[in-house]
């Protein structure tokens, strides 16, 4: 089971964390992974080849969409590139992707089931974008301007030539012997290239705002600034090019593809906006589609617009008449945080993109064999027989047939009142962690017709649960910690005992009498054998931030956002210690476990791990003391009033524990004195500090770190 709905606070906390720099020796003991299936990013640019899109897709790479059919397209390959997928040009049986950092990436797609590299070139700059022309891929490569690469042998490209602009170059167009860049605040620049070796600028146009993207036709450069719209310039004479006309998009202009007499226009936050420009200058606009994403990139093939639209993946839109684009097609998928194993399938929880089905039968080569694309957002799921009970967000429990996982379908649906982040299914009931309307109970006796039967309104916000017998245990989030509910009477649910985590309680499983308890800065083992008085026996602290949590046999297994999956042996509930680990590639939300294999929910990634090597550690091999002073980023973060502070001390001594603003102030001293080595954890109630960021900081034995806080109230 996992925490949801707490990305954004958990964001901000993992930004804070890579500015002070912490990181781990090695990223992974005792558990290898076998498999991973990649899911999408952000969509940023498409291009259109025959029956295919390719979509550059920032951190999950490169992504082939079969658009044979506009209305049903579907996804037959992708290769995950080391960067951030920019932008796409393809040509003949390559693709080259514009990859952020990583440069250029230059792909085999002649099976576009099975595209890869075969080639790179690793651009100074930040490649935002690319274009090919003849032998050379021409790179808009941020602030180390225009990159010119020979691509004969596209394994083995090379660099021939650059041209610094002024500015950060971001888009470029080629046309003849010159490439048109557009310079972000340098605006519109043309360079010559007749001579690949030796580009230099012969003339510039300078734009309102920042050129992001720009494309050709006939006597006209059409760029995209930004904030300021569409703007049309002249470049007959490439040496003195001028504006001749506009159009002010209603946000900001990204990317534009021009065909006939229209300009097609994504503006990021409206979607696509068709222009008119039979006549340059005097543009005007005569029809528009709203999008449901932040749409980037565009590329129109005949009838069709294909909309490289951020979150919302590939949106496909009939543009036959101008004046009326609607959508006929999409495909996407978004952030698997949910995850749930039954045979030789895998059912991700994937946010807005609702439940996706993947056989796992091979571990090593998992697929994708079918989805069901849920009205709300996909936060959790739980497989009972032929259905699959799913957590919906604000769309409540959706309940969907799963007998034929090609042809799935919704058979009923119950809208909760809250904000559906968690769901167990027990017998004839399904029990729905409901954000801050607490835990609703809900008879699935006829899966047609699900109802209410109860409720219980916990304290605070409930994002995960876990029943046992007649109990029902909601992780209720920062002020709320541990409920242990009595659910003997469905129709009359009551709290019957709490503890109060020191972090927010995000995840839970139950285990005979145990309540194993993510809150973000540890795992707590609490002994629920009384259900009326429930207390912490032991704990494990994390290195990241606890998310979800999944118990089998002897041990737990914890998604632990940035810091992947921990394995911990809870064989002794009073000392539990981690026995192994593996620092996924994404951020984990949530893990679900079938024998020796351990599936994470790491959000763009489902991963499969093998867990078997861990699962024979012995304790006597294990350092339960830390080997480093370490003071680790306070949970949560952001925070308002309460925070807690994990450290880890490697030798008895003195330590002392300070808050101080900004302006160098001591604001609280939490501990000043002796302390025992180990692992320890502190609180600081900032009840009457102001809102602001705080820096706390930690000494001991000549050891000094600091770490930023933020109170936010």
């Amino acid at each position: 089971m996992k925490c949801h709905g707490i990305k954004f606070e958990f964001a901000i906390t993992a930004l804070l964390v890579a500015f002070t720099g912490i990181g781990w020796a090695q990223d992974s003991s005792g558990v290898r992974r076998i498999g991973q299936l990649s899911y999408w990013d952000v969509a940023y640019d498409v291009e259109i080849a025959g029956d295919y899109a390719y979509v550059a897709d920032g951190y999950a790479g490169l992504r082939v969409v079969n658009i044979a059919n506009p209305a049903t397209p579907y996804e037959v390959g992708f290769h995950d590139t080391p960067g951030e997928a920019q932008d796409v040009a393809v040509a003949g049986n390559y693709a080259y992707v514009a990859d952020y950092y990583a440069g250029l990436r230059v792909m085999n797609i002649a099976n576009p089931a099975a595209p890869s590299e075969i080639g790179f070139y690793d651009t100074p700059g930040e490649a935002w974008g690319v274009a090919v022309e003849g032998n050379y891929a021409y790179v808009a490569d941020g602030y180390a301007g225009l990159r010119v690469v020979n691509i004969a042998n596209p394994a083995a490209p090379y660099e021939v030539g650059f041209y610094n602009t002024p500015g950060s170059a971001g888009g470029i167009a080629v046309v003849g012997n010159c490439a048109y860049v557009a310079d972000f605040e340098a605006g519109l620049r043309i360079v010559n290239v007749r001579n690949p070796a030796a580009p230099y600028e012969i003339g510039f146009c300078d734009t309102p705002d920042w050129a992001r993207g720009v494309t050709v036709a006939d006597s006209y450069a059409y760029v995209v600034d930004m904030v300021a719209g569409l703007l049309i310039v002249n470049i007959a004479n490439p040496a003195t090019p001028y504006e001749v006309g506009f159009y002010d998009t209603p946000f900001w202009a990204h990317a534009i593809a021009v065909a006939d007499s229209y300009a097609y226009v994504v503006d990021n936050g409206a979607g696509l906006w068709i222009v008119n420009i039979a006549d340059p200058a005097a543009p005007y606009e005569v029809g528009f589609y709203h999008s449901p994403g932040d749409a980037f990139g565009v590329a129109v093939i005949d009838s069709y617009a294909y909309l490289a639209d951020g979150g919302a993946g590939l949106r496909i839109a009939n543009i036959t008449n101008p004046a009326a684009p609607h959508e006929v097609g999409y495909y996407y998928t978004v952030d698997a945080v949910g995850v749930a194993a039954a045979g030789n399938y895998a059912f991700v929880a994937d946010g807005y993109a609702g439940l996706r089905f993947v056989n796992i039968g091979g571990p090593a080569a998992p697929f994708e064999v079918g989805f069901y694309d849920t009205p709300g957002s996909s936060n959790a799921v739980a497989v009972v027989d032929s259905y699959a009970y799913v957590a919906g967000g604000r769309a409540g429990l959706r309940i969907v047939n799963i007998a034929n996982l090609a042809a799935p379908y919704e058979v009923g649906s119950y809208n909760t009142s809250g904000d559906a982040l968690g769901v167990a299914v027990t017998d004839s009931y399904a029990y729905v962690a409901d954000g801050y309307s607490g835990l609703r109970i809900v008879n699935i006796a006829n899966p047609a017709a699900p109802y209410e039967v109860g409720f219980y309104d916990t304290p605070h916000r409930a994002y995960d649960v876990a029943v046992a017998g007649n109990y029902a245990c909601v992780a209720d989030g920062s002020a709320g910690g541990l409920r242990v509910v009595n659910i003997g009477d469905p129709a009359a649910p009551s709290e019957v005992g709490f503890y109060d985590t020191p972090g927010a309680a995000c995840g839970v499983a139950v285990a005979d009498s145990y309540a194993y308890v993510t809150d973000g800065l540890a795992l707590r083992v609490v002994d629920i054998g009384n259900p009326s008085a429930p207390h912490e026996v032991g704990f494990c602290n994390m290195p990241g931030q606890a998310r979800g949590v999944a118990v089998t046999g002897n041990y737990a297994y914890v998604s632990d956002y940035a810091a992947g999956l921990r394995i911990v042996n809870i064989a002794d509930p009073a000392a539990p210690y981690e026995v192994g680990f593996y620092d996924t590639p994404g951020h984990a939300f949530g893990v679900a476990v079938a024998g020796n294999y351990a599936y994470v929910a790491d959000e763009v990634y489902l991963g499969i791990y093998d867990c078997s090597e861990a699962l024979s550690v012995d304790k006597t091999s294990v350092t339960l003391t830390p080997t480093s002073f370490l003071l680790h980023t306070c949970y949560p973060n952001p925070f308002n009033a309460t925070t807690a502070i994990c450290y880890d001390v490697a030798q008895t001594g003195q330590v002392r524990l300070t808050i101080f603003n900004l302006l160098g102030q001591r604001v609280a001293t939490l501990f000043d004195g002796r302390q025992l080595a180990g692992s320890h954890t502190i609180s600081w109630n900032a009840t009457n500090w102001p809102s602001g960021v705080y820096l706390c900081r930690m000494e001991a034995a000549g050891f000094t770190q600091t770490r930023k806080m933020m109170l936010v109230k």
